[in-house]
C-alpha cells in the first residue's frame, strides 16, 4: 500500500522528496531578517514589465527557472506543477506557465496555498502517479492592493491589525527520489469561521483554522509538539500567532521556543512598517523555501510542522458582509 490514513492525517510510507527549493523576493523583502536566505531579490517591483499582475507572472517564472537550474533539471523533467496566487481565476500563476508547455493544476487556497501545493505534490509522488512535482505559489504587495483594496495612490491608512502582503514567491520540487528532507504526513484543513468580518483582521480570522489542524495532526500522528524543532503557522502575523498560543495554553500545551509565524520572521517589525507582519500566498511560501528547508539542510531542524493558514474571503463577500472563513493545512516534514 502506497498511502495511509490515520483519522484525517494522511500518512506518506513512500517518503516523498523534496529534492530542491528556490525563492525570489521584492526589495521590502530583501531589507528584512531573511535576506541571505533569499535566491532572488529583486530592487524593481516591476520586475522589468508594465503591470503588477506581469510582474507577479514574471516572479513565478524567475522562481520555477531558479529551481531547475539549482536542481539541474529541465522544464520536461516536470510532470505537473500545483500553483495559485491570490489573483482572481490565478492569473498570476497561469500567466507564468502558459508557454511552459506543462500539465498544470490550478489552486487557490489563498495564504495557504503553498502548504495545499505541497501536500497535493507528496500525494501525487506517494502514490506513484507521477515522479517529480512542482509546488509554487506567489502574491505581490501591489497587485493585491489593487485587488482587495485601493490603488496605491489613494493613500489610505492601514489599521493596527492590517498585514503587509509580501512580494514573493516560492517554489519547491518534490520528487520519488533524491538528497533532502522528506514529506511524511500531511493533514487537510476544515474550513473554520469564527464570525470575524474585519478584512484588516485576517491574523485572528484564522488563527482558529491554524488551532484546529494542527491539534487534528497531533492528534492524527500520535505526537506532542514537543516532537518537532518547529511548528510554522503562515500567516497569522503578530496577533495570529498570539491567539494559537493562547487557545494552546488554554490545554495547558506551552509551544514557546518552537512555535514560529512565516508572517512574523519575514519582517523586522521595529524597522520596518509593517504593523501586524506579513501575509500573502508568497509569504509562507518564500520563508519555506529559504530558511526553514535552509535550516532543515544544515541540521538545525531534524522535524518541522508546516502550516500554511488561508482567509477565504473576497472584495464581493466583504461588501455584502459575509464573516471570514479560514483554512489550516499542515505538512511535516522530516530530515532524511
Amino acid at each position: 500500500m502506497s498511502a495511509l490514513r490515520n483519522g484525517k492525517t494522511l500518512l506518506f510510507p513512500n517518503r516523498p522528496v523534496i529534492a530542491g527549493w528556490a525563492s525570489t523576493v521584492g526589495k521590502k523583502e530583501a531589507d528584512g531578517p531573511l535576506a541571505d536566505w533569499f535566491d532572488l531579490k529583486m530592487n524593481d517591483s516591476h520586475f522589468g514589465e508594465t503591470t503588477w499582475e506581469k510582474a507577479e507572472s514574471r516572479m513565478q517564472r524567475m522562481t520555477l527557472g531558479s529551481l531547475l537550474k539549482k536542481t539541474g533539471r529541465k522544464t520536461g523533467d516536470v510532470d505537473v506543477v500545483f500553483s495559485g496566487d491570490l489573483l482572481n481565476q490565478c492569473i498570476g500563476s497561469t500567466f507564468a506557465l502558459r508557454a511552459t508547455g506543462l500539465p498544470v493544476l490550478g489552486l487557490y487556497g489563498a495564504c495557504s496555498t503553498m502548504a495545499e501545493a505541497l501536500l497535493l505534490s507528496a500525494a501525487a509522488v506517494n502514490a506513484d502517479y507521477c515522479t517529480r512535482a512542482v509546488a509554487m505559489t506567489s502574491s505581490h504587495f501591489a497587485s493585491s492592493e489593487r485587488q482587495y483594496r485601493f490603488p496605491l495612490g489613494y493613500g489610505g491608512q492601514r489599521t493596527p491589525t492590517a498585514q503587509w502582503t509580501v512580494t514573493g514567491c516560492g517554489a519547491a520540487l518534490v520528487a520519488k527520489e533524491g538528497a533532502g528532507p522528506v514529506i511524511t504526513a500531511a493533514t487537510p484543513g476544515a474550513i473554520a469561521d469564527k464570525g470575524i468580518r474585519d478584512a484588516n483582521n485576517m491574523g485572528a480570522a484564522m488563527a482558529f483554522a491554524a488551532w484546529q489542524t494542527i491539534r487534528t495532526h497531533l492528534d492524527g500522528i500520535g505526537l506532542g509538539p514537543e516532537a518537532f524543532d518547529a511548528i510554522v503557522t503562515g500567516d497569522l502575523g503578530w496577533l495570529g500567532h498570539q491567539i494559537v498560543a493562547e487557545l494552546f495554553a488554554r490545554e495547558g500545551v506551552r509551544l514557546e521556543g518552537r512555535y514560529f509565524d512565516c508572517g512574523k520572521m519575514i519582517y523586522d517589525r521595529e524597522r520596518q512598517d509593517v504593523h501586524c507582519g506579513g501575509s500573502g500566498c508568497g509569504c509562507s511560501a518564500a520563508v519555506l523555501c529559504s530558511k526553514l528547508l535552509g535550516e532543515m539542510k544544515r541540521g538545525n531542524w531534524k522535524r518541522i510542522l508546516f502550516c500554511g493558514t488561508g482567509a477565504l474571503l473576497s472584495p464581493v463577500s466583504v461588501q455584502q458582509k459575509e464573516s471570514i472563513p479560514a483554512i489550516c493545512h499542515a505538512v511535516q516534514i522530516e530530515c532524511q
